[in-house]
């Protein structure tokens, strides 16, 4: 919903300023759809906004379901008529966070990831960004899904940080107690390594999480897959993560995909241990590690005891990590997974 326009509107309309605080309740809040549900606005107003202003930027194609009915895939269409996708996730009963995307397609070129096959065509503008969260709401709304609707995470399609001003925006809008009121703490946005993009989001938004997907300890390995990392490599991330603890007290989430037979040996282990300690600041710092969700081709996940002697071997080295739960594969709706097409 783009408040702005909303504002004007209802200033041209010479309606008393409350008014925008009973819409923004209804939409932000209460998860309404549609103008007219709006009881305490007059019906004509109703109708006016009804024919006039939009709720949402883009409309609805199909939502998948996983088989366990804890992640729900959302494939939208925006009015120029790109596609986007966005996730549900219920990690534990009770809770939901919302996967959000920040661009149409990625230029980054990450050969493993799905979004990162398909050529960038644009970015999101703010509402765009943020309307995502107010669709679940909705969505959370409509179907009767019981819990609460507390996180965000910027893991979907593209990189955030080469869309600041419009993620900034959004971010804006999730936190802002008129509108969505979202924590700063239960907010992350998630990037490859975009230096100026970190240092500028740590100025702005320094409660907010930082989750960096690294994936390699290596910069050979790390060039041949990532290709951002030949402009910004590990030492560029090393030296931003040292800055960044000297005024931040936050964590930061280092996110590593496990890819049988490319980065799950021992070898591999040792050598993030080893980066992540040169760092300094070992309680600031925990790995999230992720078995590869497939998208066809030549990448395998590693197996779940692989994934176990890896974190056994980071906690030997006194790493803090974890191998976080894949949810909603069998919808092509986990990490690395949004293509933004319809099938």
């Amino acid at each position: 919903m783009d408040t702005r326009k909303l504002e004007e509107y209802l200033k041209e309309k010479r309606e008393p300023s409350f008014r925008f605080k009973q819409i923004c309740q209804a939409i932000f809040k209460d998860g309404v759809d549609s103008f007219s549900e709006i009881s305490t606005i007059s019906k004509d107003l109703r109708s006016q906004l009804e024919q006039e202003l939009k709720i949402l930027p883009f409309k609805e194609v199909k939502v998948l379901i996983s088989k366990d009915k804890n992640a729900f895939k959302a494939l939208l269409k925006l009015e120029d008529g790109n596609i986007i996708e966005t996730v549900l996730l219920s990690p534990q009963e009770g809770h939901w966070s919302a996967c959000i995307s920040s661009q149409v397609g990625c230029a980054l070129g990450c050969v493993f990831c799905a979004t990162g096959k398909n050529s960038f065509k644009r970015n999101l503008s703010g509402d765009e960004i943020a309307s995502q969260a107010l669709f679940w709401r909705q969505y959370l709304r409509k179907n009767k899904l019981a819990g609460q609707f507390l996180n965000i995470v910027y893991m979907g399609m593209g990189e955030p940080f080469l869309n600041w001003e419009n993620v900034k925006e959004s971010l804006k809008t999730l936190i802002d107690e008129r509108f969505f009121d979202f924590g700063r703490r239960n907010i992350a946005v998630s990037t490859v390594g975009i230096v100026d993009g970190m240092e500028k989001f740590a100025q702005d938004f320094p409660q907010i999480n930082l989750a960096l997907s690294l994936h390699f300890a290596d910069d050979a390995k790390r060039d041949l897959y990532m290709p951002i990392n030949k402009k910004q490599g590990l030492s560029d991330l090393k030296n931003f993560l040292q800055n960044y603890f000297k005024t931040n007290t936050r964590k930061v989430f280092i996110e590593y995909i496990l890819l049988r037979g490319i980065n799950d040996s021992s070898e591999d282990a040792l050598k993030l241990a080893v980066f992540l300690k040169s760092i300094g600041k070992m309680q600031m710092i925990h790995v999230n590690l992720i078995r590869y969700n497939s998208i066809g081709g030549e990448f395998k996940a590693s197996s779940k005891e692989t994934a176990r002697r890896f974190k056994d071997e980071l906690k030997q080295e006194k790493v803090h990590c974890t191998i976080r739960k894949s949810m909603g594969e069998d919808i092509q709706g986990a990490c690395g997974q949004l293509a933004g097409k319809v099938k």
